[in-house]
């Protein structure tokens, strides 16, 4: 025996049954079908073959010693130099050291001469260092940081005479 409840379940199932059975008719009428035959595979790629490389282009590497670099180099050598030379120049006529870390060279000539050249040499090592690494802009950055302090220096010393 059906009760209501069940009577109307009943027929709600009956109704969504066959209306899905007539849209599925009227779906297989309206698109062809497709078989196994009819279905074409794309062609596979070859794994070996050109290589397409989504990614960036990583910066084309570049020898540690190029033009570049020279010019870099030469620069912080005669800004050290001229650093050099106008630091002595001040100290002689009385003056005083302004960075800390160069004062306790300051009494001495050849002390404050090996603390340019060591900057000097520290630059190109850092920069070396960036290079090896992969850090080509820092490679560059190095460099050029240490000629504006230097010219830096220079301009303050030769306009506080």
């Amino acid at each position: 025996m059906m009760t209501k409840g069940h009577t109307l379940s009943f027929f709600v199932t009956l109704v969504l049954v066959s209306s899905f059975i007539s849209i599925s008719a009227a779906a297989q009428q309206s698109t062809p079908q497709l078989t196994l035959a009819s279905y074409r595979v794309p062609a596979a790629e070859p794994v070996i073959g050109e290589q397409q490389s989504y990614l960036p282009e990583a910066p084309s590497q570049h020898r540690f010693w190029d033009g570049k670099n020279t010019f870099l180099f030469a620069s912080v050598a005669a800004l050290s130099a001229s650093d050099f030379a106008v630091t002595h120049a001040n100290l002689a006529s009385g003056g005083r050291e302004l960075n800390p870390i160069v004062r306790p060279f300051a009494g001495n000539t050849a002390l404050l001469a090996t603390n340019f050249v060591a900057q000097t040499a520290g630059v190109v090592m850092v920069s070396y260092v960036f290079h090896k690494t992969g850090h080509h802009k820092l490679e560059r950055l190095a460099p050029v940081a240490n000629v504006a302090s230097s010219a830096f220096a220079v301009a303050y010393g030769l306009s506080h005479r």
